[in-house]
This record gives structure tokens, sequence and C-alpha cells, in this order.
């Protein structure tokens, strides 16, 4: 009996002892709120997008679609001066920051890291790491369709270009003629490989945007 006591005994201290080992185990920390994504679709209208508005809804709906609907979703898209109204910045539209990609990896602290503005490259947006909503690479240079034009309409610090060609296809709301200016997610193609500001597009249409590698995508950004 006595050995039998003991080993009960035994067994119930090794438990003991187990789950407080486990219990003392430093936890894992949780992956940050994805707050960053390119679209996996366009709009499906070239570069009309239902205007700042639409794109915001796309954004929102993207995101709701892989759980992520909690937070308020922001275009990364510039409009010009147009009808009485200011122009508008893309990046005042998209909150202080941080960002993270789909996988939890970060993008960008702030703003002024997002567009290098105290240093240059100190964001993180490359082929590897500026993910779609899904958590997928997006076809760049080389891939077959190639999808790194991203429209913008921006300048490198991400505000809206100055003078009258059209470089937001009329703001996001026209699908034939004008031009959008576009980034490179992979940082590739050509002389300028600037996530944000590379080229004009050769048009709005579907057609004409994927002519110079494009789909119509755009960057989402978590607001808040």
């Amino acid at each position: 009996m006595r050995k039998k006591s003991f080993l009960v005994v035994a067994a119930i201290t090794g438990v003991a002892c187990s789950l407080t080992a486990l219990a003392q185990q430093p936890s894992q920390p949780a992956q940050p709120p994805m707050g960053f994504f390119i679209t996996s679709v366009g709009s499906g209208k070239g570069g009309d997008l239902g205007g700042l508005a639409g794109a915001d809804q796309h954004c929102q709906k993207l995101a709701e679609a892989v759980g992520a609907g909690n937070r308020t979703w922001r275009a990364y898209l510039s409009t010009s001066a147009s009808g009485g109204q200011k122009a508008v910045n893309a990046r005042d539209r998209i909150g202080p920051g941080p960002w993270y990609n789909a996988k939890g990896e970060l993008i960008a602290r702030n703003v002024a890291d997002l567009h290098g503005d105290n240093e240059r490259d100190r964001n993180n947006i490359h082929k590897q790491s500026a993910l779609n909503e899904k958590g997928e690479i997006v076809n760049g240079r080389g891939d077959t369709p190639n999808r790194h034009d991203i429209l913008t309409g921006s300048s490198s610090d991400g505000r809206a270009l100055a003078g009258n060609e059209d470089m937001t296809c009329g703001n996001w709301t026209r699908s034939e003629g004008g031009g959008a200016m576009v980034g490179h997610h992979d940082r590739v193609g050509g002389g300028n490989t600037s996530w944000n500001s590379a080229h004009r597009s050769r048009g709005c249409s579907v057609e004409q945007l994927r002519s110079s590698g494009g789909d119509g995508l755009f960057y989402c950004f978590a607001e808040k």
C-alpha cells in the first residue's frame, strides 16, 4: 500500500510540476492585426473606382472577406482639385500607422517612414511583403501576367500631383481616356522603381492598364 501511495503522490507531483512549468513559460506575442494590403482584384472598370468613396468601400469589402472588417480601411489614392473641391493627398487618408501585412510583417511605423520623409527606404514595400488581403504575393515584373502597376495618383511623397495632365483617371471616375500615376510594388522596372510614383499609365481602361503591367489594383491601409 505504501508503494502504491508513493506512486500516486509522485504522479500527482509530476503533473503539478509540469503545469507549473507550462504556466511559467513566456506566452507567444499575438500577431499584430493586418493594416495594409494590395487589392487582390480591381473594380473591373479600370480606373473607374467609383471615386474615393467607391475605392474605400472596395478596400473594406475585401478586408471583411478575410475577417479584418473591424477596422476602417482607406484606399491609398490622391485626387486633383476639381469642381471647387480641393485636392486630396493619399498620405493624409491612411491614419498614423503602424501598418502590418497579412502575415504580421511590419510595412511602416508611421507616415514619415512610409514616404521616406526623414530617411529614404524606411518602408518595407517589396514583392515579398506587399501582399494582398489573402496573404498572397502579387505578380510582379517577370511574372505572367505582370500586375506591378499599382494605382496611386500620387507623387513620391504621397501628395496630389500638380499640373493639368490627368493623373487620377478623372479622380477615379473614368475608364476611358486620361491616365493615372502608378507605383511598382515590386520596386523593379524602368528607371523609376518607386512603390507609389513610378510612371503614368497608358490610359484608364482595363486593357490600357494591363498593357503597361497593371490590373487596376491599389493599396489599402487601415486608418484606425
